[in-house]
């Protein structure tokens, strides 16, 4: 038999997209028909589709792992492959999902298997996500590797929420300040300045400083908008260099909180990864392979490479690790405690929550000190302004004694 796609509407007019085996374009109509479907466009799986929506959708991280936890239910529960993605789309509400799943239908019955399937929708299921599926069909426990796709991803979206809910206040502080700011210095203080200058006496410093300033905002501002632009574009195009973007990195490793906080974001999601591979069982350096895409500072990176080549030459994962001087002392020695028990999948599960852990509470600490910082650096910056507008009111008040 050969799968057909059908767009189809009910008899109570819903429009409904899926995908009917049938040995003809004909039995697949007529099998619509049965169904009380009448069909408006049928074709073979691999064909290409009609328009009916634009581009597959590339869903977010909340989408996938709800997703990857349903599927996962579904394959524990022994219903095949095939069968499962026909009722996940029976399931799904969103047209543009059910789309999606009907495509990676339609490959599996084309005869690819299921990650050659995904990775065909990259937008969506990335190189990690492919590598764990082929490694959960190659094992024989595609369900198990599932669920513990979903949990990552649920960790790793929990992770991201908490940084995204520790910026906000930061960033709506800088914002108010600026506006601030901007209010005073390019209305206010030249409201004010000019009862000065038309008095004719010498002004304070610090408020023909400000003066200055004020004048500078309100007739170049086009430049200064022009050069931030600029070098925007010039940090953009340095970033992209490697050897640029490393040094970079390793000033921000050396910071004393935020360089903290950094290596153990990426050791929490490196031990998340070895522990998904290891657990699935792929080799240790495919993991390592693996979870070098998942790295972002670009020392931590070399050194995992650098750990990867001592273990292809017969060293311990733990010591090629403590021999970089990269990586957290604790996720090091977890590491050599798996590795002795012959538990490494287990005790990287642990490293995992325990760098999640970490971050959690490095994150804490960051954002209790940037905080009073921010709003003690407004409040310098408002002070400034204020006492260049009063000195010369107290000037005045002093020479009418």
């Amino acid at each position: 038999m050969t799968a057909f796609r059908y767009r189809a509407v009910a008899l109570d007019g819903r429009r409904i997209d899926g995908v009917v085996d049938a040995d003809s374009q004909r039995q697949a109509r007529g099998t619509l028909r049965e169904q009380g479907l009448f069909a408006l466009d049928v074709q073979a799986a691999g064909a290409p589709s009609a328009p009916s929506g634009g581009r597959l959708p590339r869903l977010g991280s909340s989408a996938l792992m709800l997703l990857t936890r349903q599927w996962s239910t579904l394959l524990a529960a022994g219903i095949p492959v095939e069968r499962s993605l026909a009722a996940l789309i029976e399931q799904s509400d969103d047209e543009p999902v059910r789309r999606l799943l009907a495509a990676i239908r339609d490959e599996l019955l084309a005869g690819h298997p299921l990650h050659r399937a995904l990775e065909r929708f990259p937008q969506t299921f990335g190189g990690l996500y492919c590598a764990l599926v082929a490694a959960g069909e190659q094992s024989g426990q595609l369900d198990r590797v599932m669920l513990r796709l979903a949990d990552n991803l649920e960790s790793s979206g929990a992770l991201r929420q908490k940084l995204l809910q520790a910026l906000v206040y930061p960033v709506l502080v800088v914002l108010v300040a600026a506006g601030v700011v901007g209010l005073l210095m390019l209305y206010v203080v030249p409201q004010v300045v000019a009862v000065f200058q038309s008095g004719r006496q010498a002004l304070p410093w610090l408020t023909r400083a400000l003066i200055s300033v004020s004048d500078l905002l309100r007739a170049g501002w086009p430049l200064l908008l022009a050069g931030a632009a600029g070098t925007g574009w010039a940090l953009a195009r340095a970033w992209r260099r490697t050897a640029w973007r490393q040094a970079v990195q390793q000033r921000l490793m050396r910071l004393p909180v935020a360089g903290r906080l950094l290596v153990a974001l990426d050791a929490a999601r490196l031990a998340q990864t070895l522990a998904i591979l290891v657990g699935s069982g792929v080799p240790l350096l495919a993991a390592l392979q693996a979870g070098r895409a998942v790295v972002w500072l670009l020392p931590l990176r070399d050194a995992l490479e650098r750990a990867a080549g001592e273990v292809r030459e017969g060293a311990t994962l733990n010591r090629a690790l403590a021999r970089s001087g990269r990586f957290p002392p604790l996720l090091v020695h977890m590491i050599g405690s798996g590795e002795s028990s012959g538990r490494l999948g287990e005790m990287l599960d642990k490293a995992a929550r325990q760098q999640s852990d970490e971050v959690g509470n490095r994150l804490t600490l960051a954002m209790s000190l940037l905080e009073p910082l921010l709003i003690l650096a407004m409040g310098v910056v408002v002070l400034v302004i204020v006492l260049a507008i009063l000195q010369p009111i107290i000037e005045i008040n002093q020479l009418l004694r």
